[in-house]
Order: C-alpha cells, then structure tokens, then sequence
C-alpha cells in the first residue's frame, strides 16, 4: 500500500503561480508512475500531468502545456506540479496518483492508477 499526501494549494490571483507537492510512503519502491489529476465543481476529474518514476517520462495536458512542470525527487519519493501563469479555470481540487503496474498504460485514463492523495484545493481569482 502506498500513502499519498498533496500539500501546497491555495490562493493566488490570475497570472500567479504555485507549486504542489505529493509525498509518497509505504510500498514506494513499486511506483511505476505518478500522476496528477483535478477536479473543478460540477465537472468530471480531469488529468493534468504525469511523470515515470525511474525514466522520467513526461505527459501533459494540452490545457496545461507550457504552464504546467511535473518533476519527482525520487531519494524524498516526492513529485511536485510547478504551475505558472495561472488562469481561473485552473481552480480545481488538484489529486495525486500513483501506478503500481508497469506498461502498457494510458497515463490520462484514471482507472490506471491504483492510490490516491486526498487532493489539495487551488483557487485562482480573476
């Protein structure tokens, strides 16, 4: 089983930036990837980014693209969402993931990943 805990939300006005953290513990060493998600009122969870454990490998959003930085320490098993010029539709609970199984994997499909963090809110004002 692994933990996941989301810190670094808040408030920040349009065109602010912030930066999410999720740390994992427990059974780390089996993390294939990680990813983050989010989930505006009244809208279905939606996938913002998501990054291989060993590889690196990196995927986006197109609506976060160029904004968005997913990157992961992986001596702290931490892996942060640097998120620049913020737009108000950002405003979202902001949930981390994490996959145990190795490929083939959709890294946008949700039902791929098998722990969840208890979200984090972000709330960008106009």
């Amino acid at each position: 089983q692994v933990q996941l805990v989301e810190s670094g939300g808040g408030l920040v006005q349009t065109g602010g930036s912030l930066r999410l953290s999720c740390a994992a513990s427990g059974r780390t060493f089996s993390t294939y990837a990680m990813g983050w998600f989010r989930q505006a009122p009244g809208k279905e969870r939606e996938f913002v980014a998501a990054i291989t454990w060993l590889g690196g490998l990196t995927y986006y959003a197109d609506s976060v693209k160029r904004r968005f930085t997913i990157s992961r320490d992986n001596a702290k098993n931490t892996v942060f969402l640097q998120m620049n010029s913020l737009k108000p539709e950002d405003t979202a609970v902001y949930y981390c993931a994490s996959r145990i199984r190795h490929p083939p994997w959709v890294p946008t499909d949700e039902g791929q990943y098998d722990n969840w963090g208890q979200g984090t809110q972000v709330t960008v004002s106009s």
